[in-house]
């Protein structure tokens, strides 16, 4: 599940919606922010129908039934949670791909065919919650991770399930339930990050933000202004709402809205990188370089170790077609860490864009060589076989 949370940040110009948990605010901090809405910017925000609590997470008959004649004819608790994953992703009842960007509610992931991980979780959740078992959600702190959408960088943050066996109230036992996790994402459990359990109300928040930051790249402001208000009224401690929050005043030019939006984040959560990195680029913007500055050092002191901030800066370099820059920023990642395919890949797209067809055809070999997923060998397959035919007749790039 990559995070599906999905999460604003913008190394440029916007900001991410993450997933992350936040420290414990002030009583203050939390409930005084009327100020911090600006209801009249967005006169239309009120038209928006904006989906309950009950919308995203409930579930139909059709799915009670899944529930009742696919799930729990097992006493064995352990069978039961692998046959809710089963149904998810091999049987034809729901059969799931797994696409980025689809925010739906559970009973729209039941039968779309196709869902992000918030998406996943939402519905995991909700048919886990059916069959009787005890579910939390957790999140995962995994490192700063970017995707491009159009013309912004989205930070992306990720969520699981925890999920134990409830006890039998009608016995005169005691005992300690089993616990499993279920994650849809195999790198990130295979991986150790630290993990959180979070409220339900956070991930109501994450699924608001996601909403209100697609609107925001389809540059539907005040479709934007109705999910991020609604994230923040869900969950009013979630640091990455207002900074996305900030992002959209940034955008509709209330510079000073966008200032007050990212110092209360930044209040609810002083580690909140994507937020740093925002209001330095206002404070460039405000000529006060000497500010800006100060927060650059600090994220650069927690950023400098991580390879997926330089790949995002290797993509920023190469959307802004500057070709060595971007090749030196990928190379630094790699170097950071040697097994992430995607680098190798995005490597590779450069040095063919750039007509360097010997260093893009090594660079892919080596993508597939490091990645472990059938379905992106696949797809890269495809593009060895492209970069090896236009070696072949020396063709004009496209």
């Amino acid at each position: 599940m990559k995070k599906f949370v999905i999460l604003i940040l913008v190394l440029l110009t916007s900001q991410l919606l993450s997933c992350k948990s936040t420290e414990t605010a002030s009583t203050e901090v939390i409930h005084n922010v009327s100020h911090l809405y600006f209801d009249d910017l967005y006169p239309y925000y009120k038209d928006i129908l904006i989906e309950s609590e009950s919308d995203i997470f409930s579930i139909n008959d059709e799915m009670r039934s899944l529930v009742k004649n696919k799930i729990k004819g097992s006493n064995n608790f352990k069978e039961q949670v692998n046959k809710l994953v089963d149904e998810i992703f091999l049987n034809d009842n729901i059969s799931l791909d797994y696409v980025h960007g689809a925010d739906l509610t559970a009973r729209q992931t039941y039968y779309s065919g196709t869902a992000n991980c918030l998406s996943l979780t939402i519905m995991a959740y909700a048919l886990a919650t059916e069959a009787n078992m005890d579910v939390k959600f957790q999140n995962i702190n995994i490192p700063e991770y970017w995707v491009r959408n159009k013309n912004y960088n989205m930070l992306t943050g990720h969520v699981n399930l925890l999920v134990s066996q409830k006890a039998d109230r009608d016995r005169n036992l005691l005992f300690t339930p089993g616990t499993l996790q279920i994650d849809f994402d195999p790198f990130i459990s295979k991986k150790y990050f630290p993990k959180k359990v979070i409220k339900k109300r956070r991930i109501l928040a994450m699924f608001y933000n996601n909403k209100g930051a697609q609107a925001l790249v389809d540059v539907d402001y005040n479709k934007a202004y109705a999910y991020f208000k609604a994230a923040s009224k869900a969950d009013p401690t979630h640091s990455d709402t207002w900074g996305n929050l900030g992002v959209l005043y940034r955008l509709s030019n209330h510079v000073s809205n966008a200032k007050l939006a990212y110092k209360h984040a930044i209040k609810l959560d002083k580690h909140n990188l994507t937020v740093m990195t925002n209001l330095a680029i206002i404070y460039r913007m405000e000529d006060k370089p000497e500010e800006a500055e100060k927060i650059e050092k600090q994220l650069l002191t927690q950023r400098m170790n991580n390879p997926y901030y330089y790949a995002l800066l290797a993509d920023e370099a190469f959307y802004n077609h500057n070709v060595e820059l971007a090749i030196k920023n990928y190379k630094k990642a790699i170097k950071l860490n040697k097994h992430i395919h995607e680098f190798y890949f995005h490597l590779a797209k450069v040095y063919f864009q750039s007509g360097q067809m010997s260093l893009a055809r090594k660079t892919i070999e080596k993508a597939i060589s490091v990645n472990k997923a059938p379905d992106t060998e696949n797809r890269y397959m495809a593009k060895l076989n492209y970069i090896k035919y236009v070696e072949s007749i020396d063709a004009p790039l496209k």
